[in-house]
């Protein structure tokens, strides 16, 4: 939850390489027809949009897609050569036979929703608070979150150690604001989940009377928790949401949730204290559990359970679960294979274990040397920028240093493996039992670090991701293995291609350390002010400047980007380009201007960034992620971003007058 991601889900290189030598920006990417200064996104990846058209099976995809493809078909080569017969409980087996019931379709129509049985009659027989506390915490442990949830992180503000959090939940839509608007759009995708629910209510075995009445309290209850959920900007301030009560304080002013039993269920011993991140929506819970009518609460808590469940059941809960959540909220039109599918479970359940299998045939030694010379230069680059600045005082500068030479750095994967010895995949029950048991498994070790000393050697993403992030708690930044390979990272590449795209991945994540959010935190990961008055009242004026840029810019029917929410990606998208560009003015070709295939080494790195973020997108998509996703769409991380570096309009002669200009006093300039 505190992890700070870069959130590419769209990106690579905008220069295609092969292997040892240096191609130039690959023409077919751009657009001729726009000029750079009219629309610079355009004018990079309009070729590559026309080229690509939006398969149906995607609400958004783009170069990242392609690379995040790429690892999908290699884990899937790994995987369907492992064969049976394996070692019961060996990695082999595990993840070989839980990818085969996923595959087995035939069986898993005949099951239908058999596998949902036993749960839901001990659901139908509860008849109390303390049995629908034991059914909440049943569903916490790995299924679900239903009314609220929890989670084990270091504690905000002593990181060594680990804290339970209490935090608002319960909305099967993931926003309030689905709730809550009644814009057009939005009143859509809400009637389209009230139908949702009915369906699989109705294929869980629900007569259809009681099947509307089921898709009616649960669109009561989830209405009641959005209206006293935080808004999304809220839940970005960490100073509102660290409140911390004794269990005492727990229990008498939450009196309606038995929280023993509920700790209890959750395997959690002795818990003195907890963090509530939003005490208001969990006051409303401790009503409801004694104001709602019984069969309300029984009917979300089964909807709970029937709606983690459906994807992994017969093909029409998977269909009606796409349909939704898929096809409504997205706009995605066609179902992906059931390969990709099959595949996403153990690679998630047991992400480590295929880690393992991926790194050894697919991590080259030689990227991650590479990848530890680009972070060094991209460490120097940030340090001369933040001694550089001319709105910070000495003071915070050095404190600021002292935290970015703190940073921990991991490269591909982790030096020591998860074990998961103690799942038992056993391909005579049925796959939801498997997949419910391994995500039991998974929330119980979680829950397990409660009384274990923050492990600062963990890591956060798995090898086969394509991603990276920043983590607050811990200092770190981390690169995957998958998210380093070409064409989005190539160490054989150019510099400006590598900086443009792998070293602004760089320097974005070094920069979440010095964002809205990052910058509340000190060297050793804990939540300490360490900046003066003065100087953090400079960066609120400039982050909030940087923020109206983007919340000037309509991404759909009208609706604006959410500048605010984005924050914290926006600046280290801003910092990641200036202090990649910085890096590679150091090399060698930076330091010249050698044209390769007729483009400047600057006019490559720029070019390189913006095919990171080449993609098509629906308009359904794009409303989504508006309302859900912290980062800002691709187009915006492009053209408002390089808005802000005077390099770019000198690499493309961009003049006043044209769409990309400028003015000097309206960029910011943080890191």
């Amino acid at each position: 939850m505190k992890r700070i991601l870069l959130g590419l889900a769209m990106a690579t290189s905008a220069v295609v390489m092969v292997a040892g030598s240096l191609n130039g920006v690959d023409r077919s990417n751009l657009d001729p027809t726009v000029a750079p200064g009219e629309n610079f996104y355009q004018y990079a990846c309009g070729g590559w949009q026309k080229a690509n058209p939006l398969d149906p099976q995607y609400a958004r995809f783009g170069t990242f897609d392609q690379l995040a493809e790429n690892s999908r078909e290699q884990v899937k080569d790994i995987i369907t050569s492992l064969g049976t017969g394996h070692k019961k409980g060996s990695i082999e087996q595990q993840v070989g036979d839980l990818y085969a019931m996923g595959m087995d379709s035939v069986r898993l129509n005949n099951e239908g929703a058999s596998p949902l049985l036993q749960t839901l009659r001990t659901i139908a027989a509860s008849k109390n608070k303390e049995d629908y506390v034991a059914l909440i915490a049943m569903l916490h442990m790995g299924v679900g979150a239903p009314f609220f949830n929890s989670a084990v992180m270091a504690d905000l503000k002593s990181s060594n150690e680990n804290l339970l959090y209490l935090m608002q939940g319960g909305l099967g839509m993931g926003d309030r604001d689905y709730y809550l608007e009644n814009d057009a759009p939005t009143v859509k995708v809400r009637k389209a989940y009230a139908t949702y629910v009915e369906r699989v209510m109705l294929l869980a075995g629900y007569k259809k009377g009681d099947a509307k009445k089921a898709a009616k309290a649960v669109m009561d209850i989830e209405t009641q928790l959005a209206k006293v959920a935080m808004t999304r900007e809220q839940t970005r301030d960490y100073s509102k949401l660290y409140n911390i009560y004794t269990t005492a304080q727990l229990k008498q002013e939450y009196p309606n949730i038995d929280w023993d039993t509920y700790f209890r269920l959750l395997t959690l011993r002795n818990v003195e204290k907890v963090c509530l991140f939003q005490p208001k929506s969990l006051a409303t819970v401790n009503e409801m559990l004694v104001k709602l009518k019984p069969q309300q609460i029984k009917d979300y808590i089964a909807f709970k359970y029937v709606d983690a469940a459906a994807p992994y059941l017969s093909d029409d809960f998977v269909q009606a679960h796409f349909d939704f959540y898929s096809r409504a909220m997205s706009g995605k039109q066609v179902m992906q294979p059931r390969w990709k599918r099959a595949l996403n479970v153990p690679n998630t359940l047991l992400g480590e274990a295929v880690g393992q299998l991926y790194v050894a045939k697919y991590f080259p030694a030689e990227s991650k040397k590479k990848m530890q010379e680009l972070v060094n230069n991209l460490r120097v680059a940030l340090g001369q920028h933040i001694a550089g600045l001319t709105w910070m005082s000495p003071k915070t500068k050095v404190n600021a240093l002292v935290k970015l030479n703190s940073f921990t750095v991991k490269i591909g994967y982790p030096e020591k493996w998860r074990d998961y010895s103690g799942i038992n995949i056993d391909s005579a029950m049925p796959y939801w039992y498997n997949v419910e048991m391994a995500r039991r498994h998974e929330a119980g070790y979680e829950y397990g670090q409660l009384d274990k000393p923050v492990d600062k050697d963990r890591w956060w993403m798995t090898p086969q991701t394509v991603n990276a992030y920043y983590e607050p708690s811990s200092n770190e930044i981390c690169f995957p293995a998958a998210i380093l390979q070409a064409p989005y990272f190539d160490p054989n590449a150019d510099d400006a291609s590598n900086y443009g795209a792998i070293g602004v991945v760089i320097g974005h994540e070094m920069t979440h350390g010095f964002d809205d959010q990052g910058r509340n935190f000190d060297a050793q990961g804990n939540m300490v002010d360490w900046w003066t008055a003065d100087d953090a009242a400079k960066f609120n004026e400039l982050a909030k400047k940087l923020g109206a840029q983007y919340s000037a810019e309509i991404v759909a029917d009208g609706v604006h980007a959410n500048g605010e929410f984005t924050m914290g990606e926006n600046i280290a998208d801003h910092g990641g380009l200036r202090v990649s560009y910085s890096a590679f003015k150091q090399t060698a070709q930076g330091k010249g201007e050698a044209l390769i295939d007729g483009f400047t080494p600057d006019q490559r790195f720029f070019l390189s960034y913006a095919n990171v973020w080449a993609a098509n997108i629906t308009t359904e998509e794009i409303l989504r992620r508006t309302k859900v996703d912290p980062h800002s769409l691709g187009v915006n991380r492009v053209n408002v971003a390089i808005r802000n570096l005077e390099p770019f309009f000198r690499a493309f002669n961009i003049q006043p007058g044209e769409k990309m200009w400028r003015n000097p006093e309206d960029r910011v300039e943080i890191w």
